[in-house]
């Protein structure tokens, strides 16, 4: 089965120490370099989820905006 354009799918152990390799190929397409800060969300039914690093800077901005009050 073909994954759509722009979908991918890798895997990664855990360490015992709780860490994860994000792939190369991951890293690689992500543009994510030694030293980036990620931004993981947790569900307990669906899982993790890292979006773009620059959603970071981005829900940074937006919560902090006109004092932190969201308008």
């Amino acid at each position: 089965m073909k994954a759509p354009e722009g979908k991918y799918a890798w895997t990664a152990t855990v360490g015992e120490k709780g860490q994860i390799v994000i792939p190369k190929q991951a890293r690689d397409i992500l543009g994510i370099k030694p030293g980036d800060t990620l931004l993981l969300l947790g569900d307990e039914k669906q899982g993790i989820a890292i979006p773009p690093k620059g959603a970071f800077a981005e829900l940074f901005h937006i919560a902090f905006q006109n004092g932190g009050d969201g308008e």
